[in-house]
């Protein structure tokens, strides 16, 4: 009886489903299937009816079978299950990851007849998680530091500096052009630091006029200018005990100039309209994509401020100047995009990666994401070309230009670039794993592991130099 009520509306609704809908009885016997468990699981309908259920191997059934036979399940004594991940077996023997809801079925007498499951396929989700939390590890052990990717030698020099800075509190600063990622060298250096339970606080000089930045910087007092309905604590009180960073401290005008400079001088701040002094204890982190020593020499830069910020230097190489992080930088950006597109685009061709190893990339890693993110607007192939980047990336005289140069051997991909920066740091610290791993900014088990995966051997090192 129970089935002819059920099938009354069951090919017409519950058919056009997705999600799997499975009914059992009491015995735990799957008496009803729609067409999403028979896509889920792989068997089709005939199979499953009149089957026991345990044929799917869910990894959370567990059997709790009575003496009186009753109870099939442990279903049946919780009542339900609500929003369960768990794994079944498909008929080809592999695992689909699933979301289950389980309740107990009654007749109009409350007789238990049996239960309804449903089940939602979520392989594909619990996959991309997977390769999203794979690509964090390789991320964080493999190709950068503390989130900033390159594996050339110029990088390692700074990430050298980057951990050397971290341990002092003298102020740093950092050159770079735009878009080579100095905000990222701050965080890490805030980070990797002893300050890096404290605030952490940034700024962009160049984004606010003269009386905004000043009252951003030192905050100021109710009544101060108009507008100032209220006190208002400043960014360098917000940041007391940390670090702050000042973005483009090379344009900041020169009446701000001389307050920062007490700031670095007295450790004492004013807020605007106050001239009661704010003891204030903070590490500046600056940077700049200008000449500073060139502002100085045309005034529009005190000399003084420049000497006291400029304590531990850091120069951040353009792209052009490190190109073996090319391939490490594109394929992050690939994988990244691929996630977040949801394209199925498998691979960068050869003919792209040679395009993006010749470019000059005056925007430097900031124009490179650009790029992918371009690229996978208009790619609708299977793997990147030439034709899928912006046609900024190689102008057609550039093109006429390179020719008569020398081809970049386009398959220089990532193994190749962390081998041959192993072999040199190898060669470098004599064979001396440990330091290799503090120069390479790793730990030693990685320098292990590549000289393994690479397979370089201690006798092979010694015997190239």
């Amino acid at each position: 009886m129970f089935e002819q009520e059920l099938n009354a509306y069951w090919k017409a609704v519950i058919d056009t489903i997705k999600d799997g809908i499975m009914i059992v009885d009491k015995y735990g016997t799957i008496i009803s299937v729609n067409k999403g468990v028979e896509k889920i699981s792989g068997y089709t309908r005939d199979e499953l009816i009149g089957s026991r259920c345990s044929m799917l191997n869910c990894n959370i059934c567990k059997a709790a079978l009575t003496t009186d036979g009753d109870h099939w399940c442990i279903l049946f004594k919780t009542g339900k299950f609500d929003m369960r991940r768990c794994t079944i077996m498909k008929k080809d023997n592999t695992r689909v990851h699933i979301l289950k809801n389980a309740s107990l079925l009654y007749d109009r007498k409350g007789i238990l007849m049996g239960a309804v499951e449903t089940m939602t396929d979520i392989t594909e989700l619990v996959e991309k998680d997977s390769q999203i939390e794979a690509y964090r590890r390789e991320l964080r052990s493999e190709d950068g530091f503390h989130g900033i990717l390159g594996a050339s030698a110029p990088m390692q020099r700074v990430f050298n500096l980057i951990a050397n800075a971290a341990r002092s509190d003298a102020p740093v600063i950092i050159f770079g052009e735009s878009g080579v990622g100095k905000e990222l060298v701050a965080k890490a250096i805030h980070t990797i630091g002893n300050n890096n339970t404290q605030p952490y606080i940034k700024v962009n000089c160049a984004a606010l006029n003269e009386s905004l930045l000043e009252s951003e910087l030192f905050g100021h007092v109710k009544g101060a200018f108009t507008g100032a309905h209220k006190t208002r604590v400043g960014r360098f009180e917000a940041a007391r005990g940390g670090d702050i960073f000042l973005d483009e401290i090379g344009d900041l005008p020169l009446a701000t100039q001389v307050k920062l400079l007490r700031v670095l001088e007295d450790k004492v701040i004013e807020r605007v309209g106050d001239n009661k002094p704010i003891h204030t204890d903070v590490r500046i982190i600056s940077a700049t994509n200008r000449d500073l020593m060139k502002l100085v020499e045309q005034g529009a830069f005190r000399q003084d401020l420049f000497y006291r910020i400029n304590v531990i230097p850091i120069h951040i190489p353009p792209l052009r100047e490190r190109i073996d992080d090319i391939p490490i930088l594109a394929d992050f950006f690939f994988r990244r995009i691929q996630l977040k597109s949801g394209k199925k685009i498998r691979n960068i061709g050869n003919e792209a990666m040679r395009l993006l190893m010749e470019h000059a990339w005056p925007g430097n890693v900031r124009e490179l994401k650009s790029a992918f993110e371009f690229a996978f607007v208009t790619c609708q192939d299977k793997t990147l070309l030439p034709g899928h980047f912006p046609p900024t990336i190689l102008p057609l005289q550039n093109f006429l230009k390179n020719k008569s140069k020398p081809a970049i051997n386009p398959s220089i991909n990532k193994d190749e670039t962390k081998k041959r920066q192993l072999i040199e740091m190898l060669e470098k610290t004599g064979g001396n794993q440990s330091e290799t791993a503090r120069l390479l900014g790793v730990s030693r088990v990685t320098v292990w592991n590549r000289m393994k995966k690479y397979n370089v051997t201690a006798t092979f090192v010694s015997s190239e130099k």
